[in-house]
C-alpha cells in the first residue's frame, strides 16, 4: 500500500448517497437553481456594463462581485450535475485539486469584495468631499485586482503544498474536493504541519478582513446617527451589503461547523445542504437584495423590462415603445426628484 500511495490519480466523491428516482428530482431542482444563478447574476452584470449611469465605484465593485459568484457556482454545479445523473462519482486527482482551487478561491474574494465595498461606503459617506479622488479609476482597478488576484494566490499557494503529499485513500466523503479533508487523507500527519500553518494564516488574514469591515460599519454608524441625509444614504447603500456580509459569513460559518464538527446522527442530505449552501444562497439573494434595494438598479431594471413587453406587444413598434419607455423614465426622474426636495427641506427645517 505504501508503494502506491503517491500514484493517486482519482478520487471518489462519496457525500452522495442517494436513490436514483431521489436523485432525478435533485438534478432539475440543482439545475433550476443553477439557472435562477445565471439569470439574476448575469442579468444585474449586463445592467450595470449597459448603463454609463451606472459605471460608478459602488455598481463596478457589485458587478464584479457578481461576477465572483458565477466563477465560484460554475466551479461546482455543472460536475454535480453530472454526477446526479452518474452511478460512479469520481474526479481525477489534478481536477479535484482544481475545484478545491476554486471553491476556496471564490470564498475568499466573496470576502475581500465585501471589505473593498465597506470601504466604499466609508469613504462615501464619511469623507464624501474626497470620494472621487478616493475612488479613482485607477485605485478601483487596483481594488478589483486586488479582491481576486490575492485570494488565488493565498489559496493557490495552499494547493501547492497539498499537491506534495502522499495520500493513502482515494475517498472524499464530501459533494465535492475541499482542501482539508484531503489533507487528512496524507499518509504521514507530520507532512501536513506546513498545510496547517499556511492555512491558520490564511484564517488570520481573512478574519482581519472582517475586523476591517466591523471598523468601517462603527465609523458608518456614528456619521449616519448625527444626520438624516446621511442615514438616508446608509438605508439606500449599505443594509443591501450588510445583507449580503450576514448571509455569506452565515453560510460559510454553518459549513465550518458542519466540517469541523459534524456528528454522525446528522442526516446526509442535511450535511449536503449544509455544505453547499454558501454555494446556493449567496449568489442567489446577492443580486436580489442589491437589485430590490438600490434605486438606480431597480429604475434600470424596470425601465428594460417595460421595453421588453412593449416590444413584445402586438401593433406596437419600436420607436413608439421607446418614447414610453423615455416618458416613463422622466416620470421616475421627477419623482426622484421630488422625493429629493423634500429630503432636503425637511433636513433643513430640522436644522433650523
Amino acid at each position: 500500500m505504501m508503494d502506491n500511495v503517491s500514484v493517486i490519480t482519482i478520487f471518489y466523491l462519496s457525500g452522495l448517497n442517494e436513490k436514483m428516482s431521489h436523485r432525478f428530482i435533485l438534478f432539475f431542482l440543482s439545475l433550476l437553481c443553477y439557472c435562477v444563478i445565471l439569470l439574476v447574476n448575469i442579468t444585474l452584470i449586463v445592467t450595470i456594463i449597459l448603463d454609463k449611469n451606472l459605471h460608478e465605484p459602488m455598481y463596478i465593485l457589485l458587478c464584479a462581485f457578481c461576477m465572483n459568484g458565477l466563477y465560484g457556482t460554475t466551479g461546482f454545479f455543472p460536475k454535480f450535475l453530472w454526477d446526479l445523473l452518474s452511478p460512479v462519482h469520481v474526479i481525477s486527482y489534478s481536477g479535484c485539486l482544481v475545484q478545491a482551487l476554486v471553491m476556496y478561491s471564490y470564498a475568499c474574494s466573496d470576502l475581500s469584495f465585501l471589505a473593498v465595498m465597506a470601504y466604499d461606503r466609508y469613504v462615501a459617506i464619511c469623507r464624501p468631499l474626497q470620494y472621487h479622488s478616493v475612488m479613482s479609476k485607477q485605485r478601483l482597478i487596483k481594488l478589483v485586482c486586488f479582491s481576486w488576484f490575492i485570494p488565488f494566490c493565498i489559496i493557490g499557494t495552499n494547493i501547492c503544498l497539498t499537491s506534495r503529499l502522499k495520500l493513502c485513500s482515494p475517498y472524499i466523503a464530501r459533494l465535492f474536493c475541499v482542501n482539508w479533508i484531503i489533507v487528512t487523507l496524507a499518509c504521514f500527519p507530520a507532512e501536513t504541519m506546513v498545510n496547517s500553518i499556511a492555512a491558520y494564516i490564511t484564517i488570520l488574514l481573512y478574519v482581519s478582513h472582517g475586523v476591517f469591515i466591523v471598523w468601517s460599519y462603527i465609523h458608518l454608524i456614528k456619521t449616519c446617527v448625527n444626520s438624516k441625509e446621511n442615514r438616508a444614504k446608509f438605508m439606500q447603500t449599505c443594509v443591501p451589503h450588510l445583507l449580503s456580509l450576514i448571509t455569506f459569513l452565515f453560510t460559510i460559518l454553518v459549513d465550518v461547523m458542519n466540517m469541523r464538527f459534524s456528528s454522525k446522527q446528522i442526516p446526509l442530505p442535511l450535511k449536503n445542504f449544509v455544505a453547499i449552501e454558501f454555494l446556493v444562497i449567496p449568489p442567489i439573494m446577492n443580486p436580489l437584495i442589491y437589485g430590490f434595494k438600490l434605486t438606480k438598479i431597480r429604475n434600470r431594471l424596470s425601465k428594460m423590462f417595460y421595453l421588453s413587453k412593449l416590444l413584445m406587444a402586438p401593433n406596437v413598434g419600436f420607436h413608439t415603445a421607446r418614447d414610453e419607455v423615455l416618458q416613463a423614465e422622466m416620470a421616475l426622474v421627477r419623482m426622484a426628484e421630488g422625493t429629493m426636495y423634500q429630503e432636503h427641506a425637511a433636513e433643513n427645517r430640522r436644522r433650523l
